[in-house]
């Protein structure tokens, strides 16, 4: 069984994300990391990130787009996450490692400060087929208004069809 999952509030760059990512998907419902095609985010492009995990489970930013200055203060491409510190390191850990382990995007709404911050995080296959990516979509957002809530029937994620399924 899978576990649901549940978004406080996405945004319209998110769930365009989101709908590419599924598009992407194999039968196995998982998606190379060659497969995102950068042409069709173009208009998200500065909001993401590419965050490679290695078998230590050690994280490195490999991608990262302008925007997420903003938010740690510091240009991140090339550092490892333990090496940003404060509560916005913390969480973007929490949201790679619940990516990795459902296989799933999941995604939520940080308030600090008087800052919102949302953010995605979609798994992806490395070169060597394992889940051991996640592409990441950050924005810090001037007014909730600016987030979409999910109508409980709506499946933001569709999951692929067991092939052993009666």
């Amino acid at each position: 069984m899978r576990q649901q999952n549940v978004f406080a509030g996405i945004t319209d760059a998110q769930e365009v994300l989101i709908q590419h990512w599924q598009s992407r998907r194999d039968g196995h419902g998982r998606v190379a990391r060659d497969n995102i095609d950068p042409g069709a985010l173009r208009s998200a492009l500065a909001c993401i990130s590419i965050v490679e995990v290695d078998g230590a489970g050690e994280c490195r930013f490999r991608i990262a787009g302008s925007r997420l200055r903003e938010i740690f203060g510091v240009e991140v491409r090339g550092m490892r996450l333990t090496e940003i510190a404060g509560a916005h390191g913390e969480c973007y850990a929490l949201g790679l490692s619940a990516a990795l382990e459902r296989g799933e995007p999941v995604g939520g709404i940080i308030e600090t400060g008087g800052r919102i911050h949302a953010w995605l995080r979609l798994p992806l296959v490395g070169d060597d087929g394992a889940l051991s990516q996640v592409l990441c979509h950050d924005e810090l957002l001037p007014s909730r208004r600016l987030l979409r809530t999910i109508p409980k029937d709506d499946r933001l994620i569709q999951h692929p069809r067991s092939r052993f399924a009666a």
